[in-house]
């Protein structure tokens, strides 16, 4: 099983990027799926996080600025990210619990990071 990421880059503040990250592999199925990020000397951050049903929590930090969604069909989450502040700068890692087809119970997966750089 891997995770994915693409959609990182650079941008200027107020501006916006959609973020990415696509699960393959053998799969059984996928609960949670997320997005974290960790900025140069801090420690990794929630940044928002969507259930399996559908349901989604975000870091108060991007509450009414970033959007995460998921379309179950393709094993895909994204993050819709709008008016973005230089704050928001980080490597962004996607991050899902699946349940493989063996070992069959639940695993945590974590993506390779994009970079996200917002500067002008």
């Amino acid at each position: 099983v891997q995770l994915q990421a693409s959609g990182g880059g650079l941008v200027q503040p107020g501006g916006s990027l959609r973020l990415s990250c696509a699960a393959s592999g053998s799969i059984r199925s996928i609960n949670a799926m997320g997005w974290y990020r960790q900025a140069p000397g801090k420690q990794r951050e929630l940044v928002g996080r969507i259930s399996g049903g559908g349901s989604t929590n975000y870091a108060d930090s991007v509450k009414g600025r970033f959007t995460i969604s998921r379309d179950v069909a393709k094993n895909t989450v994204y993050l819709q990210m709008n008016s973005l502040k230089p704050e928001d700068t980080a490597v962004y890692y996607c991050n899902a619990a699946i349940v493989p087809n063996r070992p069959p119970y639940e695993l945590d997966y974590w993506g390779q990071g994009t970079q996200v750089t917002v500067s002008s």
